[in-house]
């Protein structure tokens, strides 16, 4: 049934990947057949994380133009912030990359984080994956960076850039050890701002080998995304990270966050969002959630 779909993303058909994605997303019934028939895939998956305002979207934009004017395909999955009611993108297509929209050597979708805590899409796994099976060179997830979610992107990227402003200063003081520990590549844009050159040598600082497991410094990259200032060595670092072998132990790690995350998607389907509201609000004022959430464990 799936077969013919699938032969038309492997030769490149936009339209019919969009509405695949579309089946997946929705969770029509047979998508999981589809992604049974996945076939593997060395598509590299760069992901851009960092807090809102960073300028990841300019960034990913000037990205693209890199990579496009180099002869590359790529694709781009946006992950937006979603309206909690109605749980569709707050900011849908993104008009700093309309230019690309028609461009045969990108496809790019907007997703909805649809509520998810983690700042990512619900099924990024399964979108990525099936992503991944066209003929792109590069695949780049943009996620929200909502404060907590930075971290997911580790279990999704091959390389995990993260975005951080100047002014960030104190963030990057109280920011968790494990955001830190998954960046394999630091960007600090807007460097053109005051005080950037100290911002980027206490970053470099906090980022040496002596004070993190890493084997080697994590590169801190300056960039001005509104002007292309620094993306050629933004670009550069990247793949120099994807061409460097990786940790098997890691690679395993990762595989196993995303079965995890898989395992337990597919236990929760039972458990219907409104239907809990439905019966939380029948419960009036005398409701205590643990004996409540009792019954579903």
């Amino acid at each position: 049934m799936w077969q013919q779909q699938l032969n038309e993303i492997r030769q490149g058909n936009s339209k019919t990947l969009a509405r695949c994605i579309s089946l997946v997303e929705n969770e029509v019934p047979g998508y999981e057949e589809l992604l049974q028939q996945l076939p593997s895939s060395t598509t590299p998956v760069i992901g851009i994380t960092g807090p809102p305002g960073a300028g990841k979207s300019t960034l990913v934009d000037a990205l693209i133009a890199l990579l496009v004017s180099a002869g590359k395909t790529v694709a781009v999955l946006c992950v937006d912030p979603s309206s909690p009611f109605n749980l569709g993108a707050l900011l849908g297509d993104r008009i700093r990359m309309s230019e690309w929209y028609n461009n045969p050597n990108v496809f790019i979708r907007s997703l909805a984080t649809r509520g998810s805590l983690g700042g990512l899409h619900p099924k990024i796994i399964e979108i990525s994956d099936l992503v991944r099976s066209a003929p792109f060179d590069h695949v780049i997830i943009e996620t929200v960076g909502v404060g907590q979610s930075e971290v997911e992107i580790a279990g999704l990227a091959d390389t995990t850039v993260v975005v951080v402003v100047p002014e960030a200063g104190d963030e990057v003081q109280t920011m968790k050890a494990g955001l830190m520990e998954i960046a394999d590549v630091f960007v600090v844009n807007k460097a053109d701002r005051p005080d950037a050159d100290l911002f980027v040598n206490n970053l470099r600082l906090m980022l040496a080998p002596a004070f993190h497991n890493h084997t080697l410094p994590v590169p801190v990259i300056k960039t001005i995304a509104s002007q292309k200032t620094g993306i050629d060595e933004l670009l550069q670092a990247i793949i120099t990270n994807l061409k460097m072998e990786k940790n098997s132990e890691k690679r395993s790690w990762l595989l196993a966050e995303k079965a995890f995350y898989l395992i337990q998607q597919k236990r929760m389907n039972t458990i219907d969002k409104s239907e809990l509201k439905q019966k939380i609000a029948a419960a009036g004022n005398d409701f205590n959630l643990y004996r409540f959430i009792k019954n579903y464990s």
